[in-house]
């Protein structure tokens, strides 16, 4: 399996910060937010990893993670996505890494406490499909929420006005090697982009979604309230239980 870390976009919920660089470049108390989404596939047991970014910044990837011996990765690798298209549009620019392989994908901004490895180990054994991670959330309305039944997702849907379930989809995300003919069916959304939940729930209507709720906490860092809340967590002690 190759991992995929989704870092592009304009990130203009923390201007006047990325007026000048990445979000996934900016500080989360002690390291640049990029370390973190790479340091949750290596510990999955992922050393070969493509970094996905755009903008006038990315020439910043490879100035700070260089060829990734820093992480241990047997490969690290560099695509540029044009524009804002969207989730499932910089996923595209995976096919030609993954080779014929089964992914693992996490959007740059996605910081966990725990651990992925047992879902992915369980991912391996699926034999095809793909496999979603969820957390249990106390405001559902704002994200993707997940109905789930004998351990397959039935139902996604996106920020619904009365959630059937607290289960929040995050940005962790397992895919077969169909994944890249399934992106190349979507139809832009009403904001102009390829939604990454229209690709999972063609794995809902195929049958063969899986989920696993992620233990420990979980946070992105797309805005101010939020990278300050991932900072003090992981200064509070998620650094050391995330083995960074």
């Amino acid at each position: 399996m190759k991992g995929v870390v989704l870092a592009g976009g304009l990130g203009s919920r923390l201007y006047p910060l990325t007026k000048i660089t990445n979000k996934h470049l900016l500080p989360v108390w002690n390291k640049p937010m990029i370390y973190y989404p790479i340091q949750c596939l290596v510990n999955a047991g992922i050393n070969d990893i493509l970094i996905v970014t755009g903008g006038n910044s990315a020439g910043h990837f490879l100035q700070l993670l260089r060829n990734g011996s820093d992480f241990g990765l047997r490969r690290i690798s560099y695509a540029y996505q044009e524009g804002e298209g969207g989730i499932a549009d910089a996923l595209k620019l995976a096919e030609h890494f993954a080779e014929g392989d089964s992914i693992c994908v996490v959007l740059g901004d996605n910081i966990i406490e725990g651990n992925i490895k047992r879902a992915v180990d369980d991912f391996k054994k699926q034999g095809g499909g793909a496999k979603i991670m969820l957390k249990e959330v106390h405001d559902p309305e704002r994200f993707g929420v997940a109905t789930v039944k004998d351990g397959k997702v039935v139902k996604i849907v996106e920020k619904p006005k009365a959630p059937e379930t607290n289960l929040a989809v995050i940005g962790i995300y397992l895919y077969d090697p169909s994944v890249f003919d399934v992106c190349k069916t979507l139809k832009p959304s009403n904001r102009g982009e390829l939604e990454i939940t229209d690709v999972n729930n063609e794995y809902v209507r195929r049958g063969n979604l899986t989920a696993d709720v992620l233990q420990g906490w979980w946070t992105d860092a797309g805005t101010f309230e939020s990278l300050y809340r991932a900072a003090t967590l992981i200064k509070d002690g998620g650094a050391n239980r995330m083995d960074l």
